[in-house]
């Protein structure tokens, strides 16, 4: 029988006298609430636990909600009654996820069914369904999001109505698709968009010092971006759902996937380590080609500030979660981007792959895509198809999966521009201009940020 899991900080072992000293382990209730560690670092699982090849077949043919509550089981059986944790996935995965074949080699899993149409929505609704059972009854809690497109409007979706917690979230102003604005604007009662006027790394760096802030412990603050182990764990069983629904004779395979804040390849890189036979996890990045510039050469740089690319929800320059990646490769990155230790670079390049797309070879990866198989692809799904197609380029032709992060009609004036067709509206989009909902404004100021959320918290 495993010993329970609980969870470290990245930072355990930095000994630094601007850091706080933090070598707790924590069970993931805490982690959780806490979200960033008080030293800064984020949390990391004390084992990761392994699936035999007769554990992983076995889940061929079952539903995905099945699915997942086999893989999340394993993380979270000390913390929720299996019978009950069976209940929420069967719940809140409650939609279709569709997988396209591109050729003899290639497959794209679609993960943009869910309620806003996003990726995101596989690990909000566990988040936010866990938060809500977890919290103190009597306890109020004010969560915090930063997003740079998808994030968002997936988050506010999950807990929108929950009793007892409020949404607050962050996205730069200018840095949205409209639908996706309108997503995020529109959500109404316990939450709250804010635009920013800057970019997602300042939205994120205000989120990361409110959690830092002494002064704002009475808010109960909790993150709901990927810097909390909530967002993490949801992200890995359809990893093992993709493959169970394709391979068969538990062949290798390669996963490409759309990069921005790393936490989906985290997922990856966590079913890997869990038994999946994954040969190796492309990191396909849009021109924030921060991670592909490090696997190269071993110096870390973020990309600062973070560039303007067509896949806006990639527009990230120092991905939080590379710290976890640092992290299980044995090194350390703290929340700067600032190297403390390097990490195993030679098993790194054994298992990881990543190259940058430029908006050029998006644009031509969704003319392509459409012109010889009709599969509609946006440009977060772009980037990724791209990358392996680079990567095939280096390498053999092998069985491969490449993510759909969000559905075409987000998107539909880059699809209109690019092929000159609207993507079909899926049902959650359907009557999304007729909401209603505005957003607050504020500056790229921490100080009005931190008024903004004590005046909001008298209300």
């Amino acid at each position: 029988m495993n010993k329970r899991i609980l969870y470290y900080s990245t930072n355990r072992d930095l000994n630094e006298s601007k850091i706080v000293d933090f070598k707790q382990i924590v069970t993931f209730k805490e982690a959780l609430f806490i979200g960033m560690a008080p030293d800064k670092g984020l949390f990391m699982p004390s084992q990761i636990p392994q699936l035999s090849k007769k554990d992983i077949l076995s889940l061929k043919g079952k539903q995905y909600h099945e699915v997942a509550y086999e893989i999340l089981k394993r993380f979270l059986s000390d913390e929720i009654k299996d019978k009950e944790l069976k209940n929420i996935t069967k719940k809140i995965y409650d939609f279709e996820i569709p997988i396209d074949n591109l050729d003899n080699y290639t497959y794209i899993i679609r993960l943009d069914q869910g309620p806003s149409a996003s990726f995101k929505d596989f690990a909000a609704r566990l988040m936010a369904n866990l938060m809500h059972k977890f919290k103190q009854k009597n306890k109020s809690v004010t969560v915090l999001v930063a997003t740079s497109g998808d994030t968002g409007s997936a988050i506010g979706k999950a807990y929108k109505g929950l009793d007892g917690i409020k949404v607050f979230i962050l996205y730069p102003k200018s840095e949205v698709s409209l639908i996706q604005k309108k997503q995020l604007d529109t959500i109404g009662q316990n939450v709250q968009s804010i635009a920013i006027d800057g970019k997602f790394d300042d939205c994120q760096r205000l989120v990361k010092e409110a959690f830092s802030d002494s002064e704002l412990a009475n808010l109960n603050l909790a993150s709901a971006n990927s810097i909390n182990i909530g967002r993490v764990l949801p992200q890995i069983p359809y990893y093992f759902y993709a493959y169970v629904s394709i391979a068969d004779n538990f062949k290798p395979v390669i996963f490409s996937i759309p990069s921005g804040n790393f936490g989906n390849a985290l997922g990856c890189e966590i079913a890997r380590r869990m038994g999946l036979p994954i040969e190796k996890i492309i990191i396909a990045t849009n021109q924030n080609d921060e991670f592909p510039k490090f696997l190269k050469s071993g110096i870390y740089e973020k990309v600062e500030p973070s560039r303007t690319c067509l896949s806006n929800s990639m527009n990230i320059g120092n991905p939080s979660n590379l710290a976890r990646f640092f992290d299980l490769y044995g090194g350390n990155l703290d929340k700067e981007g600032i190297t403390h230790k390097k990490p195993n670079l030679k098993e790194m390049k054994k298992y990881l792959y990543s190259v940058a797309i430029s908006d050029e070879e998006t644009i031509e990866t969704i003319k392509q895509v459409y012109n010889n198989h009709k599969i509609i692809v946006e440009p977060h799904g772009a980037v990724g198809i791209a990358a392996l197609l680079k990567y095939f380029k280096e390498n053999k032709k092998a069985f491969s999966i490449c993510l759909e992060t969000a559905h075409p009609a987000k998107f539909p004036g880059i699809i209109r521009k690019v092929l000159n067709i609207y993507p079909k509206k899926p049902n959650s989009l359907i009557n999304i201009n007729k909401r209603r909902g505005e957003p607050d404004y504020l500056p790229n100021n921490y100080a009005k940020f931190k008024e903004y959320l004590l005046n909001r918290h008298k209300k």
